[in-house]
């Protein structure tokens, strides 16, 4: 600074003092500035950015996936329609098949005697008529003629919907009817034991057999198909509660009535009417 030129030493100390004051300022409003934004919530914001993005990812995914189940609820819908009319259909023409057909839903002849005849499981079929000569006179030959297959009384949507939902609980069309499908065959399992000669059969068989044929004499039960309580060994009806359950709205129906021999519980199937 020029101390001869005052004039001038005050100009250059003004502009020196305005250029401080504008500094201060700048600090001030950085200190400010630090104050409102503290470098610590940056990673903080960070954080939330990602998780709000997680979920919008997550909202999106459920939308989708409740887009197709709605997309899809209609197919099954006409699927379930379409087999329900199926089993009408087939219901309806069960009546009208002869006696003398096997049932399909059953154990066929042949399968129900290679399980109770396993010895005889490996003879043709022009082996197994020429043994009928052999025969020993079997229990109730009479009754074999005329028995025919056991009757598979399916059980229609509407039965089942007109039972109170105390006793229909949880129970489906398809569980009801895959029962019914059992029942026939145990019935079916003790009209071959009824049938069969005693060398034809495996010999852990032959008390059950003894016993089958003296409740198949019995009045009220003589030429009906039935089966025992501890015939129920599954697949689909058991003695569980579901299987209990079962057997209460069959019996309501009018599939099959139960009585008393010994100390067994027989079931007789009924046919439909």
């Amino acid at each position: 600074m020029n101390s001869s030129n005052p004039k001038n030493a005050g100009s250059s100390l003004d502009a020196l003092m305005t250029s401080f004051n504008a500094r201060i300022l700048e600090l001030q409003q950085l200190v400010i500035a630090r104050n409102m934004y503290p470098a610590s919530s940056i990673p903080d914001l960070s954080d939330v950015d990602a998780a709000v993005s997680a979920l919008e990812l997550q909202v999106q995914t459920i939308k989708d996936s409740f887009r197709n189940e709605m997309e899809a609820i209609p197919k099954a819908k006409k699927c379930i329609d379409a087999c329900m009319q199926q089993q009408k259909k087939l219901q309806n023409m069960s009546l009208y098949i002869p006696s003398q057909m096997a049932d399909k839903t059953t154990l066929s002849n042949s399968e129900t005697s290679r399980v109770l005849f396993p010895e005889f499981s490996g003879l043709d079929s022009g082996s197994f008529e020429a043994s009928k000569l052999d025969v020993e006179p079997a229990a109730l030959p009479k009754e074999k003629k005329g028995r025919g297959p056991p009757p598979t009384w399916y059980v229609t949507g509407s039965e089942l919907d007109s039972l109170s939902s105390y006793m229909r609980g949880r129970l489906t069309l398809e569980k009801v009817n895959a029962a019914i499908s059992d029942m026939a065959s145990y019935a079916e399992a003790n009209t071959q034991l009824i049938a069969a000669p005693k060398k034809k059969l495996a010999e852990n068989l032959w008390e059950k057999a003894l016993e089958i044929r003296d409740i198949a004499t019995m009045e009220g039960i003589k030429g009906k198909h039935f089966f025992l309580e501890a015939d129920i060994k599954g697949p689909a009806l058991k003695l569980d509660n579901p299987g209990k359950a079962i057997l209460t709205v069959l019996r309501h129906l009018g599939r099959f009535n139960e009585t008393r021999v010994g100390h067994h519980r027989v079931f007789i199937l009924h046919k439909p009417h």
